[in-house]
């Protein structure tokens, strides 16, 4: 592009926003600040009116995203940052970019206009408040959180700062899963009375040995906010022996790995989108997690991780129960039938209900996760799975794992978003964070 485009570019994003700030002094709202890329041209749009994105940890999750990122016309790969420089280096280098270990670095950059992010979970809400603070939308994995505190924080982020956010509830984007949260939300088996959804292993001990750390990879960094562990590839890798998502205090297990689907898909179909349970309580023997000392795979502390068994109340006394439901959803029992909501699963008994539903599109759904995401971006409107949505689906993950690590029945008050008596259960809404990397004060 050549200098009076340049000029040109630079000019109009500078009127826009001090055509926001000039409104705010007058008292008048502005719009979400419109990031630069998205003055698109008519037709196919070039380099300079495409979406700028940077992605912040390329791992497993975020390369999947990065191929499908790299095949939308509206957005451009800028830059990456990954604690394994190495790694960062050659997806940047493979995809004409610029890598960084410091994702600080990135978020510095003006061409960037969102990120993507797939952190481990003792990462992710750091990351999304810096963002939201440097001015770039997000789309940020699921789960969302490693904290309920960590949640309430990142959307008073966004809404501070008018991001667009996008969590990785893919789910939400699918028709079948659209479908079968539509009729339990709507009445089409009565009222719910029951819910079956599955026995998601809470998290465990780690006590891997030290082994040498690969040459190019930030270990402390990696920590982060956590306490320096002994790096071990069994640890540093999402799912290995066991893998990290095993792991406290990096991970909630599968309660929020796969239950960020399950879940979201519940709280989607009760219309809990802004809400939750109300009681959550287990029954069985008391929790006791193994502590791996050796790599091994996951069988074990998945089912020591898996008892007891856990029990949700949601208003209108429907009961959640943790046991041999779908992993990508749950089944919802109801006075006039039975609905099964898994991943791209849409099933119901009478099954007459499923099958007319599916067969009808609407005009203007569109399956594409991150698509739905890139034009919200353009629009300035929430996209399918916004933040608060992402924030409300982690919380029941987290309720789950505190009755378990509690072994008590628990009073949970969504709006205050506490348990109004229990002060012990209370001590597990946050966690203690490593120098420097608190969460802000004030986002």
């Amino acid at each position: 592009m050549n200098s009076a485009m340049n000029s040109t570019a630079a000019f109009s994003r500078r009127h826009f926003l001090r055509q926001g700030a000039r409104l705010a002094a007058a008292g008048v709202a502005a719009p979400y600040f419109i990031p630069s890329g998205v003055l698109a041209a008519d037709g196919r749009p070039g380099a300079n009116d495409r979406i700028g994105i940077g992605f912040i940890g390329i791992g497993r999750q975020a390369s999947d995203l990065l191929k499908l990122m790299l095949n939308r016309p509206e957005a451009r790969f800028v830059a990456v940052a990954d604690v394994n420089l190495k790694r960062a280096q050659s997806a940047a280098a493979k995809n004409n970019g610029v890598a960084f270990q410091d994702y600080r670095r990135l978020l510095e950059r003006k061409d960037v206009d969102a990120i993507i992010t797939a952190t481990p979970e003792h990462w992710r809400a750091l990351i999304c408040i810096a963002a939201c603070q440097a001015g770039k939308d997000i789309y940020g994995e699921k789960p969302m959180t490693l904290t309920i505190r960590e949640g309430r924080l990142m959307v008073e982020a966004v809404r501070k700062y008018q991001r667009v956010f996008q969590t990785g509830s893919q789910q939400r984007s699918m028709w079948a899963n659209h479908v079968g949260c539509e009729l339990v939300r709507n009445g089409a088996i009565g009222k719910i009375k029951r819910v079956i959804a599955y026995n998601y292993p809470t998290s465990w001990e780690c006590a891997l040995p030290a082994e040498p750390i690969p040459e190019g990879l930030d270990w402390d960094m990696w920590c982060g906010p956590t306490e320096v562990a002994p790096y071990n590839k069994d640890l540093y890798l999402p799912r290995a022996n066991p893998g990290w998502l095993s792991f406290r205090p990096y991970s909630g297990g599968e309660m929020t790995g796969w239950g960020a689907h399950g879940f979201d898909q519940v709280q989607c179909a009760l219309g809990m989108d802004e809400s939750g349970p109300i009681e959550v309580w287990t029954e069985g023997p008391k929790f006791n997690p193994p502590k791996y000392t050796a790599a091994e795979p996951q069988a074990r502390g998945d089912k020591l991780g898996s008892e007891p068994k856990v029990f949700f109340r949601y208003p209108g006394d429907t009961v959640m129960e943790l046991a041999n439901g779908p992993m990508g959803g749950a089944i919802f029992i109801g006075e006039k039938g039975k609905i099964t909501i898994d991943r791209a699963i849409c099933r119901s008994d009478p099954p007459g209900l499923a099958e007319a539903a599916l067969d009808k599109r609407q005009n203007g759904f569109t399956e594409n996760h991150l698509k739905n995401w890139l034009d919200c971006i353009k629009s300035r409107q929430k996209p399918i799975a916004d933040v608060e949505i992402g924030h409300r689906s982690a919380t029941v993950c987290h309720l789950g794992n505190i009755a378990r690590w509690t072994g008590r029945k628990l009073r949970w008050d969504p709006v205050k978003e506490l348990f109004p008596d229990d002060a012990g259960a209370n001590q597990y809404l946050d966690r203690q964070r490593r120098q420097p990397w608190e969460l802000p004060k004030t986002v």
